[in-house]
């Protein structure tokens, strides 16, 4: 028996590792940096838990979460494990304990909060003490690509530098599309890390999006009439105020939780979701990260998210003990101007920017009529075929009327290579006008006009267009360029449609 199963089986009564937990631990005790992107509930904490027992010094977890912090630190303990956090939750009576406690070498693991690790107590600590790990758990947040990005994580590799030497660095976290990846490689500065991507998809997720006329009433008429407890997500504090009253009323039990409410308010609505004691949980984003709840049945979104990588983090919370769970978001287009303006709050231009293009991805989601697993899963970097038979595009698919719009699709196609080899740019506005023949200034003065495509959808309606453009982009015949407006580009599939080698379809939800 290995010398880290046999730590396993001792410390953590388990007799085997899950898909990826032993390549990471292999790695990081022989020496080795790692990268590992593994979903919700696939023990991405044991991948630093174990080492830390095995390997010489001390293990720093850097970690952004004061509940899941103490959660593990009290689990640790529990098993006999000396181990510690430091965050904004300990009085500093408190946090020099655990200094002083850590300088005498009663600590095998110490978790620590992104803000604290400059501070000066922490750079004594570790001036002393032999570090011999450092696990950077959701390290999605030092990418500004990531959906929960965070400037205190930009100080991690200013930590690692004053340290005498440099420990192993592994960096976990459950949803990184390849550019946060290598956002995360290299703001971390990893030395030629072991990477595992165990796979993005969770089979027993359905996925659904509703576009009801009126959400309250349909939220409730879903409530009503499914079993189990789930979490509620809205994107704003009032209507997480507003969602959590009228279920009250309507004796649905049901607590709140954003960050507008006081600390131990936070803590008596987690707490009373987590142990049954409410069925339902009306949160904003400020709720779920690290929340260890096996039996979510449900998580519904009663507001667009402003990312795709947002949404499949809070829908993965549904379903981590593997049964069937429900994943289903409320959409209409009064999300996307709430979405919009929580983007243009922030002064940096560039960060709009970028959530612009990020929440076009989320809305291309809620308009394909693709399978949405697949959607999920291409945006990630993981190939899938679609037909899963678990999202509702798919099974509507079955019962509802396709219509092939293979033809339009390539005269947008057409369209679209026409103006890029004329070296104009060619965004989403500039090829509609031009195959609905619609002679604007810019058109006339650009002589775009004059294409053979100009022209070739008269009387084509711009909702109709959208949905081209949305199935396009499911399909992933398109892409859009970083910049605003964005430029739209073809892709190498995009030849499959063009020549008519595949085909493209809009499902008729009336038929």
């Amino acid at each position: 028996m290995s010398k880290s199963v046999s730590v396993l089986t001792q410390y953590f009564g388990f007799d085997s590792f899950r898909e990826g937990q032993e390549g990471v631990i292999d790695a990081v005790i022989s020496g080795r940096d790692a990268l590992a992107v593994m979903p919700t509930g696939a023990g991405k904490s044991l991948c630093f838990q174990l080492p830390a027992l095995i390997l010489d010094g001390v293990t720093i977890v850097v970690s952004p979460l004061i509940s899941l912090m103490r959660d593990q630190v009290q689990s640790l303990v529990t098993e006999g494990i000396p181990a510690a956090y430091i965050n904004s939750s300990l009085t500093q009576g408190q946090v020099a304990k655990v200094i002083r406690n850590a300088a005498e070498g009663k600590y095998k693991l110490i978790y620590v909060a992104p803000e604290r690790l400059l501070t000066r107590s922490i750079y004594e600590l570790v001036q002393c003490i032999d570090i011999s790990f450092l696990a950077v758990d959701e390290a999605h947040c030092i990418s500004q690509w990531g959906q929960d990005f965070r400037p205190s994580y930009l100080d991690i590799p200013r930590f690692i530098e004053s340290l005498l030497k440099r420990p192993v660095v592994a960096a976990f976290t459950a949803t990184a599309t390849p550019r946060v990846r290598k956002d995360i490689s290299d703001a971390l500065i990893l030395h030629n890390p072991f990477t595992i991507i165990t796979g993005f998809d969770r089979p027993n997720l359905y996925f659904e999006v509703r576009k009801p006329s009126k959400k309250y009433p349909a939220l409730l008429s879903y409530l009503n009439t499914t079993n189990g407890n789930g979490i509620i997500y809205c994107s704003t504090r009032k209507e997480v105020e507003r969602v959590t009253e009228r279920l009250r009323q309507d004796k649905i039990s049901a607590v709140r939780y954003h960050a507008g409410l006081t600390d131990y308010e936070r803590a008596t609505a987690q707490d009373d979701f987590l142990y049954d004691r409410v069925r339902v949980i009306v949160a904003t984003n400020a709720f779920g990260m690290g929340i260890d709840k096996s039996n979510v049945r449900f998580v519904i979104h009663y507001n667009m998210p402003q990312n795709i990588e947002s949404y499949y983090q809070e829908a993965g919370r549904a379903g981590r003990d593997g049964l069937e769970s429900y994943c289903i978001l409320f959409f209409n287009y009064s999300d996307i101007i709430t979405a919009n303006f929580l983007i243009d709050k922030s002064e940096n231009k560039e960060e709009i920017k970028r959530n612009r293009q990020l929440l076009d991805k989320i809305k291309q989601y809620c308009e394909t009529t693709t399978c949405l697993r697949s959607y999920i899963l291409n945006y990630f970097g993981e190939k899938h075929t679609g037909n899963c038979d678990n999202c509702s595009n798919c099974i509507t698919s079955k019962t509802n009327q396709k219509t092939d719009i293979t033809e339009d699709a390539q005269k947008v196609l057409s369209c679209i290579v026409r103006v890029t080899n004329a070296g104009s740019p060619a965004n989403i506005q500039t090829i509609k006008n031009i195959v609905k023949g619609v002679k604007d200034d810019y058109l006339i003065l650009s002589e775009l006009h004059k294409l053979p495509t100009f022209g070739v959808m008269r009387g084509a309606e711009s909702v109709y267009l959208d949905k081209i453009f949305a199935e396009l982009a499911a399909g992933g015949y398109i892409e859009y360029s970083e910049i605003i407006p964005p430029e739209v580009i073809l892709t190498q599939s995009a030849r499959n449609v063009l020549f008519g080698n595949t085909k493209v379809f809009i499902i008729d939800e009336n038929a």
